[in-house]
C-alpha cells in the first residue's frame, strides 16, 4: 500500500472517530441551544476566524436555506462597525477551536451589552470563550487528523458535522417543508424541482373538459382547439371521472368505434391520474414517468381545474 493511500486512510479514520465522538454532545447543553435559537425572535449570527471562520460561514448558509434565518459576521468586521448587526433578539453563535481566538474574546463585552444570547462551540472547555458563553458545547477531538496534529482536520469536521445537526434538528422544529425550500431556492435544479404545479400548469378556459354524455366526434374538437392532447370528462355536477387521451382515439379509429354516436364516457380512460396544484413539479413528472403519460388532470375537491403537460415541465428546466 502507498504511503498517500495510507494517510488517506487514516485521515478518513481520524475524522470519522471525530464525528462518531459527538453523539456524546447531543445532551442537555446542545438541545438547551437548540431551543434558545428556536424561540429567538431575531436571527443567529455565525462567527469565527480562520478554518473555523470558514465552518461558521457553511454552518450560517446551511441554516439560512433551511429556513432558520442566519448570517455570517467576521470578528474583525465586527469590530470596526459592523456590530450593528447583532440585536438583542439575536443570537451569536462562536466557533474557536481553541476558545481563546483574540478577536471573538473582543467581542464578548460588547455581545453583553447588546443583550445577545451567546453560544460556543470550542475544543476546551477551559477556555475564556467557553467560560462566558450563556451555553458552551465542547468537542471532545484530542487529536487532529493532521500528521503533524496542527491542522485543523478534525475538530473543523466535528464543528461543520454539529453544525449541520443542529440546522436539520431547527429545521424539523419549524415544520420546514419542500415547499419552503423551492421559495429559498429560486435558482437551480433543486429550486426548479420544487416549483409548484400551479406555477406551470394552465387554468380556466384552457382546461379542456366535456360532459361524459358528450359525443366522441365533440371530444376530439375540444382536443384538437385547446392542443393539449387530452381532455377531462366530468359529470353533471362537474367532478372529474374519466381523461380521454390522443391515445384513445387512436384505438378508438382501429376498433372502426362511431365517434358521432358513442358517449366520451364509454371510451375514456376511468379514474385517471391527477396531482394537486400545490404538488411539486418533481412529483408530477415522477407519475408522468410511473404511467407512462404525459398528460395530467389538476384536481381540487374532486373537480378538474387545471391540466400539466410534460412540455410545460420540461420548459420549466427539469429532466
Amino acid at each position: 500500500m502507498s504511503l498517500a493511500k495510507d494517510i488517506a486512510l487514516e485521515t478518513i479514520s481520524k475524522e470519522i472517530e471525530a464525528i462518531e465522538g459527538l453523539k456524546l454532545l447531543i445532551n442537555e447543553d446542545f438541545e438547551k441551544a437548540i431551543k434558545v435559537i428556536y424561540e429567538s425572535r431575531g436571527k443567529v449570527i455565525l462567527t469565527g476566524v480562520g478554518k473555523s471562520g470558514h465552518i461558521a460561514r457553511k454552518i450560517a448558509s446551511t441554516m439560512a436555506s433551511v429556513g432558520t434565518p442566519a448570517i455570517f459576521l467576521h470578528p474583525n468586521e465586527a469590530l470596526h462597525g459592523d456590530l450593528g448587526i447583532i440585536t438583542e433578539e439575536d443570537v451569536v453563535l462562536a466557533l474557536s477551536n481553541s476558545g481563546e481566538s483574540s478577536e471573538i474574546i473582543s467581542m464578548i463585552p460588547y455581545i453583553k451589552m447588546i443583550g445577545s444570547y451567546l453560544i460556543s462551540i470550542t475544543n476546551k472547555k477551559d477556555s475564556t470563550l467557553s467560560k462566558q458563553s450563556d451555553i458552551s458545547i465542547v468537542l471532545d477531538v484530542e487529536k487532529e487528523a493532521c500528521p503533524l496534529n496542527l491542522a485543523p482536520t478534525s475538530s473543523t469536521t466535528a464543528m461543520l458535522v454539529l453544525g449541520d445537526a443542529m440546522a436539520m434538528s431547527l429545521l424539523k422544529l419549524s415544520g420546514f417543508k419542500e415547499e419552503d425550500f423551492a421559495l429559498l431556492h429560486p435558482a437551480g435544479l433543486l429550486g426548479r424541482k420544487l416549483k409548484q404545479v400551479k406555477d406551470v400548469a394552465h387554468f380556466g378556459q384552457e382546461l379542456p373538459v366535456v360532459k361524459k354524455d358528450a359525443k366522441v366526434y365533440e371530444a376530439i374538437i375540444e382536443i384538437t382547439k385547446k392542443g393539449f392532447g387530452a381532455t377531462a370528462v366530468v359529470d353533471e355536477d362537474e367532478k372529474l371521472i374519466g381523461i380521454l387521451t390522443d391515445g384513445d382515439i387512436r384505438r378508438i379509429l382501429e376498433n372502426k368505434i362511431d365517434i358521432n354516436n358513442t358517449n366520451v364516457y364509454e371510451v375514456c380512460t376511468k379514474s385517471p391520474k391527477t396531482v394537486s396544484k400545490t404538488n411539486i413539479l418533481a412529483k408530477a413528472l415522477s407519475l408522468m414517468e410511473q404511467y407512462k403519460i404525459t398528460v395530467l388532470i389538476v384536481e381540487e375537491d374532486e373537480k378538474p381545474i387545471g391540466i400539466v403537460h410534460l412540455h410545460d415541465i420540461l420548459r420549466s428546466g427539469i429532466n
